[in-house]
């Protein structure tokens, strides 16, 4: 099993930085989190399902405040060890330990995929919610993800969905998209599916990576996080996006100021 030189097993539930193997995860992740930096800038953010910490941290950097959540208490004892900008905090995501109305951006990126009560998960977001508060979701598109299959690819995801099936969910949990997009594949990577039988992704799946052959490891470890850009669905058709990425706000909320944050 791949691991982070601080002990951090790494299972395929998360990614993580500085492990070759997992660069492409890790760059395709890091994309988002870039995109993300614009609606977290002086704002409360509160990261709800934080993993390894690596997002929480890009966030904390402009940020007013930033707290990371998650399940795993492996992982949250990592983040805290590595990265001191956020504070990091043990919590079931679908019962968060904040006060409702204290948070300026819920940031939840590849998380909606893994929890088993996706309305329960969203509403907890939606009440944390200070007014004129966002919540952004980033999650695999089924689509591409997991085409043609019943079931997730990947076993550690309950269930994925199309940008309709999401765009559904959120308003069944009392949350209007203000933008609908998608992250997309830019030329290089175009390139190196091309060079490796039709799809990067494929190739990295169809054994391990100490399996893997050297022009496959290199590629991999070549890919950059600008490699993959996000592309408003009003322009780019959302259902060829890698992953979906959504920002949402409280339908109909007052508009009405918050104090606090976690207690």
């Amino acid at each position: 099993m791949l691991g982070l030189p601080a002990g951090l097993p790494l299972t395929g539930e998360r990614t993580a930085p500085d492990v070759p193997a997992e660069n492409y995860w890790f760059r395709r992740h890091q994309a988002a989190y870039a995109w993300a930096v614009q609606h977290a800038r002086g704002r409360r953010v509160l990261e709800v399902g934080c993993g390894e910490g690596y997002g929480a941290d890009t966030l904390a950097a402009v940020a007013t405040r930033v707290v990371g959540v998650d399940y795993d208490a492996l992982a949250v004892a990592h983040a805290a060890r590595r990265y001191s900008r956020p504070r990091f905090v043990r919590a079931n995501l679908a019962a968060l330990p904040v006060r409702t109305g204290s948070v300026e951006l819920v940031a939840t990126l590849q998380v909606v995929e893994h929890v088993w009560h996706h309305g329960q998960f969203l509403r907890e977001c939606r009440r944390v919610l200070a007014a004129g508060g966002l919540v952004l979701v980033t999650t695999p598109n089924r689509l591409t993800f997991s085409p043609g299959r019943e079931t997730p690819l990947n076993p550690f995801h309950t269930v994925e969905f199309s940008a309709a099936e999401l765009l559904d969910l959120l308003a069944r949990c009392g949350l209007e998209a203000s933008f609908v997009g998608g992250l997309h594949a830019g030329p290089r990577i175009a390139e190196l599916d091309a060079a490796h039988g039709g799809s990067l992704v494929d190739a990295q799946l169809a054994a391990p990576p100490d399996e893997w052959p050297a022009a496959l490891a290199a590629a991999v470890a070549a890919v950059r996080s600008e490699d993959f850009a996000v592309l408003d669905a009003a322009a780019h058709d959302v259902d060829l996006a890698l992953d979906l990425v959504m920002l949402a706000a409280p339908a109909g909320a007052p508009d009405r100021r918050a104090a606090g944050f976690v207690g």
